[in-house]
């Protein structure tokens, strides 16, 4: 009789669970990108980047914010139905029926158990390769192709040899105005291309630069051919619209391989590098050390957040809510504050990580817990005062 009025429980819990916490997970996430978006979206405007390679670089920020969003939105939602249901007296009620605290908090613990193995994977395996093509595509957003920026009245040579130049520019040299080209082919025909103004911008493939022009005429002259076209007469031909891609320089650098940061390392490449000391890397074994202690220890702390978002969550009812929501966003600010500093304390000083990482962790996991165990002794010591006679 007692386990489907549990499990009833459990899904009650989880159902007020899911709506506050999509609002915050949305909210949190919008907060931590807005701020880096708007410098992006000013850097690849002033590149002439596409629309597209503005939203593949967005797409590889999101495993990096959402490892931050995950904890701090689970810790509010749950803070916030905690809250809902305290004043509304339903934990009263349920401890009355025999419920403690304890168990109301498992199921959101539970959760927690199923985001750490979720942020595990984040910090794990799509962190390093999302932060490896964010950079990538960042250096080939702003390097590859030729550099889509013309100055007024000046001559600027493309990786053909053909020679441009416009009389006017604007946005950052990627829109032209009254535009003159002249190309070389192969066989030495020579061809001059006017148009009334024209756009550049960086293809999707990133391996070259698009110009698209709009109304111009554009003259061809086979004299300058081979021998046996000295005789050919000029063509001109007016149009619309026309596009040409100028390609990359020969001999332009390319982006560097994954692995020259710790962090552009998956969980088996950090433990497999620290395994090989005779390996050839450039990371110094305790950069790698500091990172993979961070990583795990940031995923085994999620699950024990719940537990102190209930505890703070459950207070006098004359008290603010809003000074146990600041009490929890200063531990966990707090507490990942000092797992970075851990890191670079190993990395820089080659600190052990026991003392620089996993002694918080110890302390904030314990924190929790013992958070929830007072809460839960102080709600049931009341529960039998006010229990008539």
């Amino acid at each position: 009789m007692r386990s489907p009025r549990l499990a009833t429980l459990d899904r009650y819990l989880l159902m007020q669970l899911l709506p506050p916490f999509i609002i915050a997970l949305s909210a949190v996430l919008a907060a931590l990108l807005l701020e880096r978006l708007l410098v992006l979206f000013d850097d690849l405007a002033a590149a002439g980047s596409s629309l597209t390679t503005f939203i593949a670089l967005l797409a590889d920020l999101l495993p990096h914010y959402l490892g931050l969003a995950l904890p701090a939105a689970l810790s509010v939602s749950v803070f916030q139905i905690t809250r809902r249901m305290s004043d509304n007296n339903e934990i009263d009620a349920l401890m009355a029926s025999g419920v403690s605290l304890i168990r109301m908090a498992r199921p959101f613990m539970q959760t927690g158990l199923v985001l750490g193995a979720l942020s595990m994977m984040l910090y794990g395996y799509l962190q390093p390769f999302a932060r490896y093509d964010f950079r990538a595509g960042f250096y080939f957003a702003a390097h590859t192709g030729w550099a889509p920026h013309l100055q007024a009245g000046m001559f600027a040579a493309t990786s053909d040899g053909s020679v441009m130049s416009a009389d006017g520019v604007s946005h950052n040299g990627t829109v032209l105005h009254h535009v003159f080209i002249r190309e070389r082919e192969s066989n030495g025909t020579i061809r001059v291309v006017t148009a009334d103004r024209g756009r550049l911008t960086i293809t999707p493939s990133r391996v070259e630069t698009r110009l698209d022009l709009w109304n111009g005429t554009i003259l061809t002259d086979p004299r300058t051919a081979t021998p046996g076209h000295a005789n050919a007469e000029p063509t001109q031909t007016q149009f619309e619209h026309t596009d040409r891609l100028i390609m990359r320089k020969k001999g332009a650098a390319s982006f560097r391989a994954r692995g020259a940061d710790e962090r552009e390392l998956t969980l088996f490449e950090l433990v497999r590098r620290l395994q090989h000391e005779d390996s050839q890397t450039d990371i110094a074994r305790e950069s790698l050390r500091a990172e993979l202690n961070f990583r795990l220890a940031r995923a085994l702390a999620i699950p024990f957040i719940p537990a102190l978002a209930v505890a703070l969550g459950i207070g006098a009812k004359r008290r603010r809510p809003i000074i146990g929501l600041i009490a929890l966003a200063l531990i966990l600010v707090g507490f990942d504050h000092a797992l970075q500093f851990g890191r670079g304390l190993i990395a820089a000083r080659d600190m052990s990580s026991i003392t620089a990482i996993w002694l918080p962790e110890i302390a904030f996991c314990v924190l929790c817990l013992a958070s929830i165990l007072r809460r839960s002794r102080g709600s049931w010591r009341r529960r039998k005062l006010v229990r008539p006679a």
